[in-house]
């Protein structure tokens, strides 16, 4: 069986997984999932929610 992917992310946890993400407070597997679902290519030079 191959490996499974949400088909939808929970706003709050997507936002709360973004702001640790910026803060650098996720563990390695949850920055590649964030990386991979907002396909960023590296790390970001600017917020990600612009206006938090």
């Amino acid at each position: 069986m191959g490996r499974r992917s949400p088909s939808w992310v929970n706003t709050p946890v997507l936002l709360q997984a973004i702001e640790r993400y910026e803060q650098g407070r996720l563990p390695r597997s949850m920055q590649l999932w964030i990386q991979t679902l907002l396909e960023i290519d590296q790390p970001p030079t600017t917020p990600l929610r612009p206006g938090c």
